[in-house]
């Protein structure tokens, strides 16, 4: 700032004439604003805003000394003791540098186009394989995010037309919202509602319906996880009231069966008889050959409605039904699908477990893969209430001695 001659005042303005460029839309900040990164009370600027920074001041927001949410500050941009000039000196270079090894497609008057398009666009089907084998971890929740803020760089890096510009916004949005399903899936519900935010703020400069309905589907996710069930039910009423799941019953069916999983939770037996009821008449309208996002592949084969459907059900205490959801599920889940079966052979264990099969149910929570509940919060947590009710259910028979053993030596033992 004292370098540029900005106050706190005129650099929020030249921001947000940054974000308005950027955007189409001017930003709103103020000196106040300002005043908070330089005590450090904002740690890490929402994308849009990050962008513009970095854009009136030519340097990346990592050596204006903001910390990337989940990392702690860099020794390489703390304030060495050398005077301020040479300071300015190290991190220009050290700026420059970091600019040409990590983003060489960002060159000078570059001309963004469908080819940058279609490498988001592979990136964002890498993030999804890698979420469908291993689940919420943090490392898929950051890369997610750090693909969001490329995604968005690339939008001031050269000319492009609107089309290209929408679709930039959309790989961006997309990206924020794989990172939010990453913090939903490893139970990290603060860093998901701030991924949540970022993404529907991008969704809405995309004008992208499909991508609209998977972040306001995720929220509905979201929010049953966190226990807060009536914003659970008005963010899916939201996702199916789109465009989008007028026009495609399969989006229509994701929709339905998602609002039956958070009418199972308030106990809601109609509802969930007439959402799961909606939800397989609109796959049966669906036509499977239609072009989908890659995240709608377990809609369309019908793992998906039979996962929330076992869920729905369990939460129900229909233990039969569940049962009977959960090994169709299984049977139609695709290999690569590994979080998602673990998942549903632990809930079909609590189903099992709910009618008093106690050698099955012991036998299927044995099956779940040690790594599964040992790295997955959510597999981790549907174990140890399995292991709860067991133990409730016959504290002291040869069974439980049977599965204690078996935990002891597996999991509970490795934590």
């Amino acid at each position: 700032m004292k370098e540029h001659g900005y106050s706190a005042n005129s650099l929020a303005e030249a921001v947000n004439s940054a974000v308005g460029d950027l955007t189409g839309r001017v930003g709103g900040l103020d000196g106040s604003s300002v005043r908070d990164w330089k005590a450090g009370r904002v740690r890490w600027p929402k994308s849009a805003t990050r962008v513009a920074l970095e854009k009136v001041t030519g340097l990346p927001a990592t050596a204006l000394g903001f910390v990337p949410r989940g990392q702690s500050p860099s020794p390489a941009f703390a304030p060495p003791s050398e005077d301020a000039v040479e300071r300015r000196r190290f991190i220009a270079a050290g700026t420059a540098m970091t600019a040409a090894a990590a983003t060489p497609m960002l060159a000078v008057n570059h001309r963004v186009g469908t080819s940058d398009v279609e490498r988001l666009q592979r990136r964002f089907s890498e993030i999804i394989a890698s979420d469908h084998r291993h689940g919420g971890r943090l490392d898929i929740e950051r890369k997610a995010a750090a693909l969001a803020d490329e995604a968005l760089a690339l939008q001031h890096s050269g000319s492009a037309s609107q089309r290209v510009r929408s679709c930039v916004y959309g790989c961006a949005a997309a990206f924020r919202s794989s990172a939010m399903w990453a913090a939903i899936d490893g139970r990290r519900y603060k860093d998901a509602v701030s991924h949540m935010r970022e993404a529907q703020a991008l969704a809405e400069l995309a004008a992208d319906p499909a991508i609209k309905f998977r972040i306001w589907s995720h929220a509905g996710t979201l929010y049953r996880h966190m226990g807060r069930l009536s914003e659970a039910i008005a963010a899916n009423d939201v996702a199916r009231s789109l465009s989008i799941a007028r026009r495609d019953p399969m989006f229509a069916c994701l929709g339905h069966a998602r609002q039956a999983a958070s009418y199972g939770l308030i106990g809601d037996t109609t509802a969930v008889r007439r959402t799961l009821g909606r939800a397989e008449e609109a796959l049966e309208r669906a036509d499977p050959i239609l072009p989908r996002p890659a995240w709608m592949a377990a809609v369309g084969d019908g793992a998906e409605l039979e996962t929330l459907a076992l869920a729905a059900h369990l939460g129900l205490g229909e233990f039969e039904r569940a049962e009977a959801r959960a090994h169709r599920g299984l049977a139609l889940l695709r290999p690569q699908m590994q979080r998602d079966r673990a998942l549903n052979t632990a809930r079909l264990a609590l189903a099992q477990l709910g009618q008093g099969d106690l050698e099955p149910a012991i036998a299927t929570a044995m099956s779940i893969p040690t790594e599964a509940f040992l790295r997955h919060p959510r597999i981790a947590r549907l174990v140890g209430e399995f292991d709860t009710k067991l133990h409730t259910a016959a504290p002291r028979g040869p069974l439980a001695r049977e599965w204690d053993q078996y935990a002891h030596g597996s999991w509970k033992g490795s934590a």
